[in-house]
């Protein structure tokens, strides 16, 4: 399933996919994740965990943006899947946004991989 952007404003700004592998949701942004798109990842997250998949893989490696909204986003789904027997897992981060990751400490809270398939090997 690919989603689209909200509203024409922010056309183009973020893009999510979303395909299941064995036992785990990848879930891929692509963009900035802010105030304006954190809904497109939010809608797939809770869709997963409400269809029993409490084993969420965040492919960031295209993500270039991501405010305190997205890592909100982030953050929910985390307790979600963890209350599930589950959790998320963060692959691919650009610099950019490990660093928002790093200075607010989420980054102590999630399961940061280099990349999704060393996620979904774990």
């Amino acid at each position: 399933m690919d989603r689209q952007t909200v509203g024409s404003a922010n056309r183009g700004r973020l893009r999510v996919g979303v395909r299941t592998e064995g036992l785990s949701e990848v879930v891929t942004a692509a963009g900035e994740l802010d105030h304006h798109t954190a809904e497109l990842l939010r809608v797939p997250l809770d869709e997963a965990l409400e269809q029993g998949r409490s084993r969420l893989v965040i492919d960031c490696s295209q993500l270039e943006f991501c405010d305190s909204t997205g890592l909100n986003v982030l953050l929910g789904a985390r307790l979600k899947a963890d209350a599930a027997g589950g959790g998320v897992h963060l692959a691919g981060m650009l610099p950019v946004v490990a660093r928002v990751f790093e200075i607010t400490g989420a980054d102590a809270v999630f399961t940061v991989h280099d990349s999704v398939e060393d996620a979904l090997a774990e």
